[in-house]
């Protein structure tokens, strides 16, 4: 069964998939920058996935697709909660390694604390960026 992590914006907060995948780039860049300083690949090890469109969905959802065979795929999918309030979901997939649990669960605290969401993990717990 596929599981969930969920970041809820406040309701002044908007964000587009546009946005999201520019605080990935920056993420990778940011790894980037510290394995220079390690002299070592550290960018290729801390985003191991390539981001990949959906031509139909486009603006809906994109997938972080792996580079290697411990990492799968991870779904990004953005849509509003009953309240009305921007919601980023992050799915892992029937078939997730623990190598995309644990990537999943670091790109969740990312994208709370950059984006200063409420942000549910995988197991349940709540996690607030947003006080």
């Amino acid at each position: 069964m596929p599981k969930a992590a969920t970041l809820i914006l406040s309701e002044e907060s908007s964000v587009t998939m546009e946005e999201i995948k520019e605080l990935f780039r920056r993420y990778v860049n940011m790894t980037r920058h510290t394995g220079e300083q390690l002299d070592w690949d550290y960018a290729a090890a801390a985003f191991p996935y390539t981001i990949e469109d959906h031509p139909e969905k486009k603006g809906q959802w994109f997938i972080l697709k792996g580079n290697n065979p411990n990492y799968r795929m991870i779904i990004i999918g953005m849509g509003k909660n009953k309240q009305n309030q921007t919601m980023i979901q992050i799915i892992l997939p029937d078939g997730a390694t623990h190598g995309d649990i644990a990537k999943g669960n670091e790109f969740t605290r990312y994208l709370g604390k950059a984006l200063k969401a409420e942000t549910r993990l995988f197991n349940g717990r709540t996690m607030y960026f947003n006080r």
